[in-house]
This record gives C-alpha cells, sequence and structure tokens, in this order.
C-alpha cells in the first residue's frame, strides 16, 4: 500500500520545519543551552506542523533519533479527543512519578488537548504545577481559547502561524519533482490558496490531484475542488448591476448546482472576487452592497437550505435591466387600458371619495370587468406601491415577490412565478398575510393572496415610486382604487 504524500514528506527535524521559524529557532537555542521547560503549548491551524515539533521536541530533549515511525516507550502520546475522562488524567497523573525506562525524561503529548473535560483539566492542572523533575508535557491545540487560563499559565506557548502560499508553492514543487509529477504554476497557485496556509491539506489535495498520468491544469484542480468557472460567477455578479431579468439569476445559479457545484463554493468564488475588486479599489458593485452581500454570503455554508437562501441573497441584491424612466410611476410591457372618466373637474380628496362611491363602482362594472383585465390602471399603480413597502420592512421576502406576475381582482390578488420553490416561498401562511396585510394599509380592503406556478410567467418591469412620484399620482390612485374596491376613505401611511 501506497504512503500518503503528507506522511512521506512530514519534517524530521526542527530544520525542515517551514514556515515557524520564530518557533524552530527559539527551541533549538534552548535545546543548545539545556533550559528544558516542564511543559510547552503549541497552538494555531490545523496541518501547520503542531504535532510534527511536539515529536522532534520529545526526541530532541532525549537525544533520541526520529523518523516518522520512531516509537519509544518513554514518549507517550495521548489523544484527549478520546481520553478526554477524568479516569484517563487521573490514570497518567499516577504514572508520572514512574522514573523512564531508557530516556533522560518521560515526555507526554496530548493533543487536541482542549477536548478534556472540566474535571480532567482540574486533575491534569495538579500535575503541572508540581510536576517531576524527569518529565516534560507537550500540549498541542487547534483552539487555545478553549483552555483554561490556569493551564496556560503553567506552560510555555508557541503559537503557529498559516504558511505563506508562496512557500506551500515551493515545498509542492520540490514534492513534484521528487515524485515526477507534473503540474502547472497557475494549478499550484489554486492548490496552494485552497490549502489556507495548511500544509497537510495542501499536500493531500495535490496527492490526489496526481492520482492520473496528464499534466495536471489549473482546469483540473478546479474540478477536483469543486470550484465553479470564473465566467459563471462574473456573469452573476454582472446581474447585480443590472445586466439581466431576475429569472436569469434563478435560471444560472440552477444550472450550476445541476453541475455538481454546491451553494457553499459558489457564495465563496462571488466573495473572493468581490473582496478582490474592493482591495484593488474597482469596487465591480456598489460599495454598500458589497460589504452587506459579503456579510451576507457568510451565512450560506450553515443555513438549512443553502441553495434556495444563496438564490433568494442575489435576488434581493439584483437590480434589473430598466427602460428610461418616463413620467409615469409604472413602466410595463403589458398595453395600458386607460380608465373611464369619473370627473371633470379637480376636487378635494375626500369629497371626491363620498361622491364616487357607488355610482363610480357600477360603472367600471358594466364598462371593463376587473376579472378580465389584467393590465388595468390598478395593475399599474398598486403593484409599485406594494413592492416598495415591501422592500422597506421586509427585503428578503421582496426578492421573491418582485419574481411574480401580478394579476388584480376585486377579492383577489394572484401572482405568477416561473419557479415552484419562488411559488412555496410565498405560500407560506406567514408571508401571505405580510403580503396581504401590505394591500389592506394601501386599499383598505382585505384580499385572498392565491400563489400559482406558470413558467411562462415574466414579472412587469417595475420603476419604484419615489416620494415625488406618489404626491404626483395620488388623486390618479384614490380614483383608481376607488373604481376597483368600492368608495372608502383612504389613510396616510
Amino acid at each position: 500500500m501506497g504512503q500518503a504524500l503528507y506522511r512521506k514528506y512530514r519534517s524530521k527535524s526542527l530544520d525542515e520545519i517551514i514556515g515557524q521559524e520564530h518557533i524552530t529557532q527559539t527551541l533549538r537555542q534552548a535545546l543548545k543551552s539545556g533550559r528544558i521547560s516542564h511543559a510547552y503549548l503549541l497552538t494555531g491551524p490545523r496541518g501547520v506542523g503542531k504535532t510534527s515539533v511536539a515529536r522532534i521536541l520529545a526526541h530532541e530533549i532525549n537525544d533520541l533519533p526520529y523518523t516518522d515511525d520512531s516509537m519509544h516507550i518513554d514518549i507517550i502520546e495521548i489523544d484527549a479527543a478520546s481520553n478526554r475522562r477524568i479516569d484517563e488524567i487521573r490514570e497518567l497523573r499516577d504514572k508520572v512519578y514512574i522514573a523512564p525506562t531508557s530516556a533522560k525524561y518521560k515526555v507526554y503529548i496530548i493533543d487536541e488537548v482542549h477536548m478534556l473535560t472540566k474535571e480532567a483539566f482540574n486533575a491534569l492542572l495538579k500535575t503541572l504545577e508540581e510536576p517531576p523533575a524527569h518529565v516534560v508535557f507537550i500540549l498541542a491545540t487547534t483552539d487555545a481559547h478553549k483552555l483554561p487560563e490556569t493551564i496556560v499559565s503553567r506552560t510555555q506557548r508557541f503559537t503557529f502561524k498559516p504558511v505563506d502560499k508562496s512557500a506551500v508553492i515551493d515545498h509542492l514543487k520540490n514534492i513534484a519533482s521528487k515524485e515526477n509529477i507534473n503540474i502547472s504554476e497557475p494549478a499550484l497557485g489554486l492548490l496552494a490558496e485552497h490549502g489556507e496556509g495548511s500544509f497537510r491539506d495542501s499536500i493531500s489535495l495535490f496527492d490526489q490531484a496526481s492520482n492520473g498520468n496528464k499534466k495536471i491544469e489549473i482546469e483540473d484542480v478546479r474540478q477536483l475542488l469543486g470550484i465553479p468557472p470564473d465566467t459563471a460567477i462574473n456573469q452573476l455578479i454582472s446581474y447585480l448591476n443590472g445586466d439581466n431579468s431576475l429569472s436569469d439569476i434563478a435560471t444560472n445559479l440552477t444550472k450550476l448546482y445541476d453541475q455538481g457545484f454546491q451553494a457553499s463554493a459558489i457564495a465563496k468564488q462571488i466573495s473572493k472576487t468581490i473582496r478582490r475588486s474592493l482591495i484593488n479599489n474597482q469596487p465591480i458593485i456598489n460599495e454598500d452592497d458589497s460589504l452587506l452581500l459579503l456579510t451576507k454570503l457568510l451565512e450560506i455554508p450553515v443555513s438549512h437550505d443553502p441553495e434556495r437562501y444563496l438564490e433568494i441573497i442575489l435576488l434581493s441584491f439584483a437590480k434589473p435591466t430598466t427602460a428610461k424612466p418616463q413620467p409615469a410611476v409604472v413602466e410595463t410591457e403589458i398595453p395600458k387600458i386607460a380608465p373611464p372618466v369619473i370627473a371633470k373637474a379637480p376636487v378635494p380628496i375626500k369629497p371626491m371619495v363620498e361622491t364616487v362611491k357607488q355610482p363610480v363602482k357600477s360603472a367600471v362594472v358594466d364598462a371593463v370587468p376587473v376579472e378580465n383585465n389584467e393590465s388595468n390602471e390598478f395593475n399599474d399603480t398598486l403593484w409599485p406601491e406594494i413592492l416598495l413597502k415591501l422592500k422597506k420592512s421586509h427585503n428578503t421576502l421582496y426578492g421573491v415577490v418582485r419574481m411574480a406576475k401580478p394579476k388584480f381582482d376585486t377579492k383577489i390578488l394572484e401572482l405568477s412565478f416561473a419557479f415552484a420553490f419562488h411559488q412555496k416561498r410565498i405560500n407560506e401562511a406567514k408571508n401571505t398575510k405580510i403580503l396581504a396585510d401590505i394591500v389592506k394599509q394601501l386599499t383598505g380592503k382585505n384580499i385572498q393572496i392565491v400563489c400559482i406556478v406558470d413558467k411562462n410567467a415574466s414579472p412587469p418591469k417595475v420603476q419604484i415610486p419615489t416620494v415625488a412620484a406618489k404626491v404626483e399620482t395620488s388623486n390618479k390612485n384614490l380614483t383608481t382604487v376607488s373604481n376597483i374596491f368600492g368608495g372608502g376613505e383612504l389613510l396616510e401611511s
């Protein structure tokens, strides 16, 4: 059976440790002067050499040769993850007083020491306070913040840092040369970047990528790591700047999911691209939106439904392409039918409502039946008002609702969605209630929200009205709402 590359090329001496010179230099000086501490604490991220340094140090203290397969009766390794109870630590405490068999020191290496229970830490503390002269403890952990301060204060602490990307690339080149593996420079860079400063992770990925006989290119590494193509990521980001219809986002995300790319990987690449643009002072989307979007994307991996959550986030930040704004509040592709003439001369708001209560309702029903008129003025004026209120109070829900094609009736608001997951989202009781409440605020009427799936449905292009636009069209909105829902009093919101 072949040996994994990360084990084959594990460091065998302090001189072979890469990227931790601030630690190896201090330890070499201590060994040279004979100043051996009774307890060392090695902390830092995974795969940067903590366990290797612990084993090398244990052998150096005892002037013993070290290889990866070296085992000595006086060097005891304990995995705290599986030996975390107080009974194991009590047994250790009883045995530390037994003198080493042949070595100068009995060395205990406790890996992942943060996994010990509180009672086990208390038992270990007594030994660390008054250790026998022939015992040395080397503790290693990735989560130093979980250790009691009483333990940390009784050790010499060495903090490992992530290995620099260039050092990882050089190390991988050295391994490739020794193993006769042909790999391109960009592919090495991507492996080192994905390893995130961990030698072990980078070498393991390199080992996996080298299973074939051909030259390893960057696209091979991308496929191995599940990283979506840059073209697809750039396309999604372009949608956030308005180069789209909203359905494009859902369609392109679905294509990426079908190709096997995970939502977390897509979110990570979007984040990297946006972050790089900010660092280079060339933001590819609005700076305020960039910061908020980066924060939201961090939530994707821990989401209950990462795929849908990523879609909703992108939809809520997208700015769909619209035509040049016109004086009218709404811009739509559906032809408009002019409403019936109600009055020839303008009158104050309240008298107008009282005047048109019954006669106008009857006239509208006779002239233009609302239930058969998808392009009525009510459609064109109230829908932007609904979206505006929804955006202010429920921005995430707004990102889904704006994907709908609305159809108004006297008692029903029908929303048609091209995708079933949008329809299911709005059909949730809490979401239909939010939408119905907003319609009631604007019209004073209780209506039913009905959501359907229509693959041919496309949302109208809507210009959300500004405050000024709403003032200009207030009389027009009042007349139209009265025509459709009957007389009533208009309340300021």
